[in-house]
């Protein structure tokens, strides 16, 4: 009873001090109004919070502004402002929240998403953007048709289980990608410490957004073990152990290969190799970490577009027909196809960008920290803000897409200058802004355009019928709180009559 009356008395001095010193300086952006103290708390739902968001955009326009325990949450609802904010005013907008569970104690601040805007991070960015710009993911075109048609083969032997094929696919891919392993089997041993780190990440520490309660009240990380309530800190440890081992058993395997000269091109590869003898404990540790990263970054944004793209082609019978006569007409029928043929293949691109502008993989990013008060259009905006890129309410932005809870790929056919043409493409915003923009975008854009081309040419994707003829319509849900991922649902997947010999069977 006393600690808990300690810890109570604790929050409300640590609350006051927080909002006496966070008083508004200037007129605030709008938006709902909360409840003393606490804020708008109760407001924020932690299943598809997306839709709660955009409802306040329509409401209160281009900038909404709330607050939880005094701490500011402001969502930029257009992409010409989160342009002017996080990309133009990038040197105060890229900062990351202080995450006491996910980088603290799980150990995340390792990973980049989760690094602050230091010097760590901007070393390891540069890393990524000198080995992932779309002239040396070409040298990975190889890496990334080699998976393909395994996948097609897994994916017609286990229909049912097409998500779990999906994260195979994604994580062979990744692990082939940036480390140079290839996996052979279900067992492969960095493939499990992988995908069992993936899930913790999303289902586990960021079950709940990324924010527990020891990130409000951070004093709570002083608890001892055995208090009541400590129970965030016996999970912290356990996951911080399988970061750590996911950070470093492949790496070492990578070391291993390159010291018997048996390691394959790829990403770890090109950045040892040109470091070369001078590569130094910190050249290896930022190469280390920002190899993580990509994984870590990679899987569940791939998953959610590749379900997502599936559910489409499902409701949506006639784009897939007319993707595959596309298809038919450029590539044939006894091949798959390959990069050569993309630009030759339009309808497909527009494919592409109608599902990452209809999925909108995560629809509010990860939130950047303001790192010094702004002003923008007459608002201030305070330092210490959470600041997130409303990318949901980009993608259904009526002015620009028409009709936008519709999935049609037309959109993108029609002949618009090109000012206007890179507002419209969802690739300008889906994968963030500024200096968070994720630098693993064209790896992921060009193995997402292989694998839907591959699925398109070689199999039928439709609505399941039951055992009475009845066709089965696909119950659709959303039940991550951080990934626009439709939880599975029922269709058939079958081959075409040419499927056999587009995977040499």
């Amino acid at each position: 009873m006393e600690l808990g009356t300690t810890l109570l008395a604790c929050f409300i001095l640590a609350l006051v001090i927080k909002l006496s010193r966070t008083a508004p300086k200037g007129q605030l952006p709008p938006g709902p109004k909360g409840l003393p103290l606490v804020g708008n708390i109760l407001d924020l739902s932690l299943k598809e919070l997306w839709l709660s968001i955009a409802k306040w955009a329509r409401n209160y326009g281009d900038i909404v502004y709330i607050h939880v325990f005094g701490t500011g949450l402001v969502f930029l609802n257009d992409a010409e402002v989160a342009v002017d904010l996080m990309d133009r005013k990038g040197s105060i907008y890229s900062d990351r929240p202080h995450l006491v569970m996910a980088g603290e104690l799980c150990g995340g601040y390792n990973i980049m998403s989760f690094t602050g805007y230091n010097d760590q991070f901007r070393r390891q960015r540069r890393l990524m953007q000198r080995a992932l710009t779309p002239l040396v993911i070409k040298n990975y075109h190889p890496l990334l048709e080699m998976e393909t048609v395994p996948f097609l083969k897994r994916l017609l032997s286990k229909p049912e289980s097409y998500v779990d094929h999906i994260r195979r696919y994604a994580g062979t891919l990744t692990l082939n990608v940036i480390y140079g392993h290839q996996v052979t089997s279900d067992d492969d041993r960095c493939l499990k410490i992988a995908e069992a780190c993936a899930d913790v990440l999303a289902n586990d520490i960021a079950g709940g957004g990324f924010l527990w309660l020891v990130d409000v009240l951070p004093f709570l990380r002083h608890l001892p073990m055995w208090a009541p309530g400590s129970g965030f800190k016996h999970k912290a440890i356990r996951w911080k152990a399988q970061l750590t081992e996911f950070a470093t058993v492949p790496y070492d395997e990578f070391k291993e290969k390159m010291e018997n000269g048996t390691a394959k091109t790829c990403y770890c590869s090109t950045l040892v190799e040109a470091a070369g003898k001078s590569m130094t404990e910190q050249d290896e540790f930022d190469i280390k970490y920002s190899a993580n990263t990509m994984y870590s970054a990679s899987l569940d944004t791939t998953i959610t577009v590749v379900t997502s793209f599936m559910l489409c082609m499902v409701q949506n019978p006639d784009v897939r027909m007319k993707a595959q006569a596309e298809i038919d007409r450029v590539v044939g029928k006894d091949r798959l196809p390959d990069f050569n043929d993309r630009p030759s293949l339009p309808y497909l691109e527009c494919i592409l960008s109608e599902v990452l502008r209809w999925t909108a993989p995560v629809p509010y990013a990860l939130p950047h920290r303001l790192m010094e008060d702004d002003v923008y259009r007459n608002y201030f905006i305070p330092k210490g803000s959470f600041v997130f890129a409303n990318i949901w309410s980009m993608t259904r932005n009526q002015e620009m897409y028409p009709n936008a809870d519709a999935f049609s790929p037309e959109r993108f056919e029609a002949d618009l200058d090109e000012e206007l043409k890179k507002k419209r493409d969802p690739k300008n915003f889906v994968f963030g802004f500024g200096r968070r923009r994720c630098p693993g975008m064209y790896l992921a854009e060009q193995s997402t355009w292989l694998l839907i081309a591959s699925m398109l040419a070689a199999l039928d994707i439709q609505k399941a019928v039951d055992d009475k003829g009845n066709v089965i319509e696909p119950q659709v849900r959303y039940e991550n709180s951080v990934f626009r991922m439709p939880a599975p649902f029922k269709m058939d997947i079958r081959p075409r009559e040419h499927a056999r010999r587009l995977m040499n069977l």
